[in-house]
């Protein structure tokens, strides 16, 4: 699922070809997909004609703000990414050879096309992303979903002792701790356990037995560890892709995730692999000792 990096690399994208773009019309194949309102026939009249005023995340949410005011809302779960190109409107097929033709960028599901020719495309081959229509800010940060959102990570207010007093009187693992939006918002499995590796906190430690400097070294890597990942455009070593339809370069620098078997980087015993609920954490058993 893309996290925080790689939505962050998503609206960065998205603002370089989007901002301003008047929308024509808009389409969709899978009606599971568009949440909000359940009638997509609705959902159109009230976008079409309308101007993208911002693009901003919460979360791991995109939020495509127009010049109404509403908030078209992408969540890119599993296996969604968005993309910017121009597509063929009888067959959803690129216009143009390059990156958008590689085979993931081509389970094209919603489109919107701009009055300037230019598209915006959610391709996902689960179909599992959802797309909603909000029609305000204020509602939005007044949905139940929003409202138990964590504090963002790389927000300057972000401090030490906010961080230490979100995971206060927690008592469950701390790999699945920090995947709880409730406590940080965009943190996931791949850079949870990147964070854990660099800081050489094993992922089954119990939160509330972490002492002050391991809390430290946590909260340090976190905003490394994010801010090293959005410079590199995030992980794609799976379906994620960059608008432009290009893969991301953390897979240069991932250490635990999706490493079983390999040599740890730093004391070269081998990465292992165990579940945590329903969800794999990959971890150095000497590096990372409870």
């Amino acid at each position: 699922m893309p996290e925080l990096p790689e939505v962050e690399t998503t609206i960065r994208g998205l603002r370089k070809h989007i901002l301003n773009q008047e929308i024509k019309d808009v389409f969709l194949d899978a009606a599971n997909i568009l949440k909000k309102p359940n009638n997509f026939n609705i959902f159109r009249k009230k976008i079409i004609n309308k101007k993208i005023k911002e693009i901003k995340r919460r979360g791991k949410n995109i939020l495509i703000v127009l010049d109404n005011n509403s908030i078209i809302l992408a969540h890119q779960k599993i296996s969604g990414h968005l993309l910017v190109g121009k597509w063929d409107l009888k067959n959803w097929q690129p216009k143009i050879k390059g990156p958008l033709s590689e085979p993931i960028n081509r389970f094209i599901h919603f489109l919107i096309v701009f009055k300037t020719g230019l598209m915006l495309a959610l391709s996902d081959v689960r179909k599992f992303a959802k797309i909603e229509l909000w029609e305000s800010s204020k509602e939005l940060e007044n949905s139940k979903e929003f409202k138990l959102l964590g504090p963002e990570p790389l927000e300057k207010d972000f401090t030490f002792n906010k961080f230490k007093e979100r995971l206060k009187n927690k008592k469950g693992l701390i790999k699945k701790v920090l995947m709880d939006q409730a406590i940080v918002a965009g943190i996931g499995n791949i850079y949870s356990d990147e964070i854990l590796w660099r800081a050489r906190i094993n992922p089954f430690k119990r939160t509330n037995l972490l002492k002050k400097d391991e809390i430290k070294e946590i909260y340090k890597y976190i905003k490394i560890v994010l801010k090293r990942a959005i410079e590199l455009k995030g992980e794609s070593f799976s379906d994620y892709r960059t608008p432009d339809g290009k893969k991301g370069f953390f897979d240069r620098e991932r250490k635990a995730y999706q490493r079983t078997g390999e040599k740890c980087s730093r004391c070269k015993e081998k990465i292992i692999r165990k579940k945590i609920g329903a969800r794999s954490t990959h971890y150095c058993p000497r590096c990372q000792k409870i």
